[in-house]
């Protein structure tokens, strides 16, 4: 199988060709929003952290930036920081040229002398880059370079039994075609974790994703949290969710049954080819936000309750198997597979179905979350008060 895309010098092509305003702080966050809407095909995100923060914070924040850089689907960098953060803009600059050969450039808002002298050079520097963008003719790519992240959230009953096996079984179809998959929200494989382990390609991965979880709940009492009190959510249990193990059985389906060959943490590339997992937060737009910054060119989303969720970068695929949700929400669902429920359509005919709308969106095709602009971001903050 193969679609058309854009191929990049670092690797993985990329499925759509941004440029983007990328923030160093959240002070250059409404700056990079001003850039971007003058710019025909920039994109910009709203960054709520990157300044006065802790070490193992900053290093997070960092690596979720020069991974949203570094995805495939931009073309090309403009940064906008303060400059007074922790990490200055030239310095981000630095770290994504040496990992890319993608034009990058900096501004920051005290050197230029303000907010509208800053977004003047920024804007000009995002049209130039648009342009050379705009010249960038798409190849047939192999689906091998497709790296799709897999998430959920908003979770009813519908979500286990249906629309996450089906996303299982696409999953399964693109490794078996040499692509790649990534899933993510460690939180909700606990209760489920011996089972996910039990797909684990070698011996040092099963014990990485027991352990994970195990460290996750460690963590948690030592601040005397429980996990179990915030999970499933007050929508899941609305839903028909009654426990986080119910929860993650429904969870872990979405991933498939394929060898896992691969654990990385939050906003790490994967070295491997196959199914892959990431140890994130289980909230679902953290989660997205560190596949994106992992390299993910795209990303299919199961929910049961709905949700409008989307990325500046990548385009979020929204599937629901509640019909109801379905046509109540038709403005933020991609793909009904309500069939399932109802009887009309088999897990497989609901993966290849899948596999096609993926195709579809790999090719140029918006998703309803892309069409809107939508641009959601939050970053895990891996220090946590305990």
């Amino acid at each position: 199988m193969q679609f058309w895309g854009y191929k990049r010098s670092e690797g993985r092509a990329g499925i759509r060709n941004h440029v983007l305003i990328l923030p160093t702080c959240a002070c250059g966050s409404e700056s990079c929003r001003v850039v971007a809407s003058q710019v025909r095909g920039a994109v910009n995100i709203i960054f709520n952290t990157g300044c006065s923060d802790v070490a193992a914070n900053t290093e997070m924040s960092q690596k979720v930036l020069t991974g949203f850089a570094c995805n495939p689907n931009v073309y090309g960098v403009v940064i906008i920081g303060l400059g007074c953060e922790t990490v200055p803009h030239q310095k981000l600059r630095e770290k994504i040229q040496a990992m890319t050969s993608k034009p990058v450039v900096s501004f920051g808002i005290q050197d230029e002398g303000g907010t509208l002298k800053t977004i003047e050079k920024a804007v000009r520097a995002a049209r130039d880059m648009a342009a050379e963008a705009a010249m960038q003719q798409k190849e047939l790519c192999d689906i091998s370079e497709l790296l799709l992240g897999i998430e959920c959230g908003g979770s009813d009953a519908t979500s286990g039994i249906a629309s996450n096996p089906a996303v299982g079984e696409l999953s399964d179809l693109l490794v078996d075609l040499g692509a790649s998959t990534m899933m993510s929200e460690s939180i909700e494989w606990i209760g489920g974790e011996h089972v996910l382990a039990k797909r684990a390609s070698s011996p040092e991965i099963h014990n990485q994703i027991i352990q994970i979880c195990k460290d996750y709940e460690a963590h948690l009492n030592s601040a005397g949290q429980d996990c179990r009190a915030g999970q499933p959510t007050p929508g899941n249990k609305a839903g028909g969710l009654s426990t986080l193990d119910e929860k993650s059985l429904g969870c872990i389906r979405k991933g498939g049954t394929r060898p896992i060959v691969e654990v990385l943490q939050q906003g790490e590339r994967p070295t491997k080819t196959g199914a892959v997992v990431m140890d994130t937060a289980g909230y679902d737009i953290s989660s997205v936000t560190s596949m994106v910054a992992g390299g993910c060119n795209a990303v299919i989303f199961t929910t049961g309750r709905g949700t409008p969720t989307g990325n500046a970068i990548v385009p979020v695929l929204k599937v629901t198997a509640n019909q109801h949700t379905y046509q109540w929400m038709e403005d933020n669902m991609d793909v009904d597979l309500s069939g399932i429920i109802q009887g009309t359509q088999t897990i497989h005919e609901a993966g290849e179905q899948l596999l096609e709308t993926v195709k579809e969106v790999c090719n140029g095709k918006l998703t309803k979350a892309e069409a809107y602009g939508f641009s959601d971001v939050a970053v895990d903050h891996v220090c946590r008060f305990v």
